[in-house]
């Protein structure tokens, strides 16, 4: 797909809705090993994922977070994956649509310096 600029950068932000982001995480997450979800847990400091399927409270049980033992109930990994993923889509439409404005002005400057006349050049010569 072939796209410029804003009209690109504003629809891959709102291609990324919490469901479709849902499904993503969701996914990768039953993939991960059991290590990379042991150091995801500690690192974010949150137990499982959604409750959402039955491999839940076996998720939530082998969890070694440190909120498991300050609280009997932990936050959802899910729900702060979510949180930290729209932090960074913001961040990076951001940077998109700076982009963008910055291509609008190089095409602008292109446009109206690209056809003048020398001024060094011979008056009467024939462009």
């Amino acid at each position: 797909m072939v796209c410029g600029g804003f009209a690109c950068s504003k629809n891959a932000l709102c291609a990324l809705n919490v469901v479709y982001m849902t499904d993503v995480i969701n996914a990768s997450w039953w993939v991960m090993s059991n290590k990379t979800r042991d150091e995801l847990e500690r690192s974010f400091d949150c137990c499982g994922l959604f409750n959402l399927t039955t491999l839940y409270q076996q998720d939530y049980a082998f969890c070694t977070a440190i909120c498991k033992i300050r609280r009997p109930t932990c936050q959802m990994c899910g729900e702060k994956f979510l949180k930290h993923s729209d932090e960074a889509l913001k961040i990076l439409g951001g940077v998109g649509l700076f982009f963008s404005f910055t291509e609008i002005l190089g095409v602008w400057l292109a446009m109206r310096f690209r056809n003048q006349k020398d001024p060094r050049a011979n008056p009467s010569a024939f462009l």
